[in-house]
């Protein structure tokens, strides 16, 4: 589980509710609490936004982006020192007998994407015909990676503006009856719930979630372009320790040092 995004969601919440019930006179006072809670305001505001998503959606693309909620608190299963290792293992196995081999190595790769490069290259495809073919896959992942990204941010931008609205109408109410002096304050506090909600909605949860995804996203791409790297190189012949030194140059500077010198030694035994 991804304890970021647990830890960020949870604390602020806890610091919005802490804002709510802290009073500097009586300190935390939970009886402050129904004042900011109101059904008619969060069926304006949360149906509302929901709701103008899912006319702008498909009903499978849009049950599809709220399922994607949950990927904020998984861990990426991928990891990218650990790729560079296994594509240089089979760089090596490939350098000592030949591509062919790579066939049995597949078999025991639980990575889709990389066990097709791999086939196509045993099938002995022509690179530029296996580059057009991981990269046309590559952009249909992104693709769908970016319409979950995009529901997040849609329905961030639908939470203010149907906070707006439910303002509106509760603004509307109040004008509508100004003979009662004493209900003006609590019928303008009501009105104002709406944009909190909407605010809520939108950088609490939407927010978060839409940058955690393009994160994901990013992070995914980065690994399939080093397998797709990797692989051609493979298919090219290139001696492990050049292979090595060319995908450790998607990795930061620091985290260079920690990937292994293990790639080069069998092949400069050679």
């Amino acid at each position: 589980m991804d304890i970021a995004s647990v830890i960020g969601l949870v604390a602020c919440m806890v610091l919005m509710v802490f804002g709510i019930v802290f009073d500097k006179d009586t300190g935390v006072n939970f009886a402050l609490m129904p004042r900011f809670l109101d059904v008619p305001s969060v069926l304006i505001t949360f149906g509302g936004s929901f709701m103008c998503i899912l006319a702008s959606y498909k009903l499978p693309d849009f049950l599809g982006g709220l399922k994607s909620f949950k990927l904020v608190f998984k861990m990426a299963s991928m990891n990218v020192s650990e790729i560079i290792q296994k594509i240089i293992d089979l760089s090596n196995v490939a350098r000592k007998e030949g591509l062919l081999s790579l066939e049995e190595a597949a078999s025991e790769i639980d990575d889709d994407f990389l066990k097709k490069g791999i086939l196509l290259v045993v099938d002995g495809t022509d690179p530029e015909l296996v580059r057009a073919i991981m990269e046309t896959e590559l952009a249909s992942m992104e693709g769908r990676h970016k319409d979950k990204i995009g529901f997040w941010e849609n329905l961030g931008s639908m939470g203010p503006a149907w906070g707006m609205i439910g303002t509106l109408i509760g603004l509307v109410n109040m004008l509508a009856d100004l003979s009662d002096f004493a209900s003006i304050g609590p019928n303008m506090a009501v009105a104002l719930i709406t944009t909190l909600y909407g605010s809520i909605l939108a950088n609490w949860i939407c927010a978060p979630v839409a940058t955690k995804l393009k994160g994901k996203n990013d992070e995914e791409m980065m690994v399939k372009e080093i397998e797709v790297e990797g692989l051609l190189s493979i298919q090219a012949g290139e001696n492990p320790r050049v292979i090595e030194e060319k995908l450790k140059s998607f990795l930061a500077p620091g985290d260079r040092k920690s990937q292994g010198d293990d790639a080069g030694g069998e092949a400069d035994g050679e």
